[in-house]
């Protein structure tokens, strides 16, 4: 109730604003997952603690680590682009380069039984064996790309490359042999699996082959993503696998002849065939994916006939599956283990019965359970995580942006921090009380920072972090009133005892909004249809005028002036409506007002409505110009002094009642016919048309004197030929703009 009453007086107090208070309340996964992570991790069921520490072993002074290698004493091996580097990190951090290669990338590393390390080189990809320091040339497969290197029991070295993707065998220094193509372009991933087979993951069609000889393989599993990016073969026959696609709009972008793609920081020159990579070293992002290509045939199938290349448009496929985690059982079914329409997955690690697997979203990496429950165990904060490896105790994550190798432990570390997503209030707003539900150990803490700008994106006009805000319950926001807000939370524990945050609230006064009156519409209308009932069948004709709130009036049938015409003949009642539209959503209180031509003062019709239409007598207006006014107003939504209204006034409504006069001036025999001379006039609106009826016959229309029927008063000579002698009826009629007719009869005789 405090809180109740808290928020009743600063509504009234805060002029010009809205008296609904509005909550962001951040409780769940999908609320969370939106936000910053550093030290912090998020469960499933929306819950955020403190991650394993992390800290970084290895940092390289390249822009990504491609790959990574452990040899059996410990010692890790990174292999980086674009400078060609491939260092070596023993077991107590110590780093060195122990060779630069002349390629620019080195992307797949190897380590044999005797601690030999093979690496391979991009582009005009080449395998190299270091030992000791010194580096030779250990196998040339004469292809533009070598993308992955695994060991067979044999001790056998594959090389998977491209752009024609072939699996190698390679037996000895410069001894190798082709082992399988797969008709593919690239051979992206490559594994050997407990009973000796090679795994082999392909691109442009993401299909993950078994080959168990020369020549022969079999399909495991045809992805619907085009590219199988890591493999993992487990002691139980089965395999996790990774696929990867991202935006089909960049895809086909890069696809398009002649176009330049820069991937991982280096110029990357894309055709439909072909990838060059220059040894540029910049800092951009790490991805360098093999060329696009269209969907191939798999090994055995017939070719298509070769088409001429053009121009790709580019197709927007936001909200499109981008990557996904595999598991292929021992019997080769399939299960989909966790997809994702927003982030890039690149490799997966398996851990006693559960799985880490790693993104390119700020450098995720996921814990997803045996019953399918997903956790963000922690984010580095990099562009992205390339590569896991399991050390020891420990969890070894690689990652790009910068190429840096991070160690997970097991242990909660002491500290993080979450920033949450940045809030659009819609308007300036008046920021209350930030409360939140959580738990607090003995020894923990859990802070809360804001701060606030008008911008988008979180700038230096934006406000500072504002002091800490300690009281779970609620305290009020001290950054300044604007339109966007966020907030941080800081987790600090201590040994055994770790803060958590189930929710956070942020209560806020959103500035009122005036209301639009959109447009008003004039309209005569019979009695009989303003009370439910039908109109006669010849009363079909509705004269209207509309005005929107661009102050203009909706197009006429034809051209002139925007002045509408209403008549007592066509209605007996004149209908207003209008639209009118508040955007935040408070209800609309009307007032109708009326004025005549050439008057001073509206005059109030109805007032304090919330109907969109009002119906007047048309008896009770006088015939002229007149103008309606709509006054809509969010009075009943808000406090007086934040109450907003806005008007719009209607064009100018020509109101006509009266049928105009027909006064005959003279009537005589001319031989066998009659002639008739007569004059019609009217007061309010020009007349339109003239016609007769002799003896209650059809009607004729009559010709004004000057040829045109289009002035309030006209002159008419009718000629009638043939006429029998004897009495006759003739009957004139005369029609205004207004759809008022005027009779007279003559009796000739």
């Amino acid at each position: 109730m405090k809180n109740l009453r808290y928020f009743a007086i600063l509504a009234l107090a805060a002029a010009a604003y809205a008296s609904g208070t509005a909550a962001w309340e951040v409780s769940t996964y999908q609320d969370f997952i939106r936000g910053r992570f550093q030290g912090v991790s998020l469960s499933r069921d929306g819950r955020l603690t403190l991650a394993p520490k992390i800290d970084a072993v290895f940092s390289s002074d390249q822009p990504v680590v491609w790959s990574v290698a452990q040899a059996a004493d410990g010692t890790i091996y990174a292999a980086t682009g674009h400078r060609g580097r491939l260092y070596r990190v023993d077991r107590g951090g110590q780093s060195s380069v122990v060779w630069t290669a002349e390629q620019s990338e080195i992307f797949a590393l190897a380590v044999d039984a005797a601690g030999a390390v093979y690496a391979a080189t991009s582009p005009d990809g080449k395998v190299y064996r270091i030992e000791n320091g010194k580096a030779a040339e250990y196998f040339a497969p004469k292809s533009k790309y070598i993308w992955s290197l695994a060991f067979a029991p044999d001790g056998a070295l594959y090389v998977g490359t491209g752009d024609e993707g072939k699996v190698f065998r390679v037996t000895a220094a410069g001894k190798g042999e082709l082992y399988y193509a797969t008709g593919q372009a690239h051979v992206t991933g490559l594994a050997v699996d407990r009973d000796g087979r090679l795994l082999a993951g392909t691109e442009p069609n993401g299909i993950l082959y078994r080959v168990t000889a020369q020549d022969k393989a079999f399909v495991l599993y045809d992805a619907n993503l085009p590219e199988i990016r890591s493999i993992l073969p487990q002691a139980d026959g089965s395999i996790y696998a990774v696929a990867m696609g991202g935006s089909l709009a960049k895809r086909m972008q890069g696809a398009q002849p002649g176009t330049q793609t820069p991937a991982a920081g280096q110029a990357v020159a894309v055709s439909s065939t072909s990838i060059s990579v220059t040894a540029e070293a910049t800092q951009a992002g790490p991805e360098i994916k093999p060329p696009e290509q269209p969907k191939q045939p798999q090994a055995g199938a017939a070719a298509p006939a070769p088409q001429a290349q053009q121009s790709t448009p580019l197709v927007d496929m936001t909200g499109v599956e981008k990557s996904a985690v595999y598991k292929i059982n021992a019997d080769n079914t399939v299960e989909t283990l966790w997809s994702s329409k927003e982030e890039n997955v690149y490799d997966v690690l398996p851990l006693a019965g559960q799985l880490l697997f790693s993104t390119d979203n700020n450098g995720r990496i996921y814990h997803l359970s045996p019953d399918h429950k997903l956790t963000l165990v922690v984010q580095t904060n990099e562009g992205e995580a390339t590569r896991l490896l399991r050390s020891g105790a420990s969890v070894l994550a690689a990652t790009a942006n910068m190429g840096r190798i991070y160690r997970m432990g097991d242990e909660a570390g002491l500290s993080g921090v979450y920033e949450s997503q940045v809030h659009d209030a819609g308007t300036v707003a008046q920021w209350g009380r930030l409360s939140w539900r959580g738990q607090t150990a003995a020894g923990a803490t859990l802070v809360f920072r804001t701060r606030s700008g008008n911008s988008q994106r979180p700038d230096k006009t934006w406000s500072d972090w504002s002091e800490p805000i300690t009281e779970a319950a609620g305290a009020r926001i001290p950054s300044p009133n604007a339109r966007y807000i966020q907030w941080k939370a800081e987790f600090a524990g201590a040994r055994g005892a770790a803060p958590i945050l189930d929710s956070a609230t942020v209560a806020y006064l959103p500035q009122n909004t005036a209301p639009i009156v959109k447009s008003i519409t004039v309209a005569a209308l019979m009695a009989a249809t303003a009370a439910g009932r039908q109109p006669p069948q010849q009363s079909t004709a509705v004269y209207s005028i509309t005005v929107t709130d661009s102050g203009d009036a909706l197009p006429a049938v034809s051209a002139g002036t925007p002045t509408q015409t209403l008549s007592r003949a066509a209605a007996q009642q004149i209908q207003i409506a209008w639209q009118a539209e508040d955007a935040d959503g408070d209800r609309l209180a009307y007032n109708l007002s009326f004025r005549g031509e050439g008057e001073q003062e509206w005059k109030l019709l109805k007032a304090n409505t919330h109907d969109t239409t009002f119906a007047v007598d048309g008896d009770a207006l006088a015939d002229g110009k007149y103008f309606f006014k709509v006054t809509a107003s969010d009075r009943e939504a808000n406090p007086p002094a934040s109450a907003r209204e806005a008007e719009l006034v209607s064009a100018p409504v020509w109101i006509d009642t009266t049928p105009p006069v027909i006064t005959v001036a003279a009537s005589r025999r001319a031989g066998a016919g009659i002639e008739v001379e007569f004059t019609a006039a009217d007061t309010a609106s020009p007349l339109r048309r003239c016609e007769y009826s002799l003896d209650a016959g059809n009607w004729t229309p009559v010709e004004a004197a000057d040829g045109v029927i289009d002035s309030l008063q006209e002159k008419f000579v009718l000629r009638l030929a043939s006429v029998p002698p004897g009495e006759h009826v003739l009957v004139l009629r005369t029609v205004d703009s207004a759809n008022n007719a005027g009779l007279a009869k003559v009796v000739l005789r």
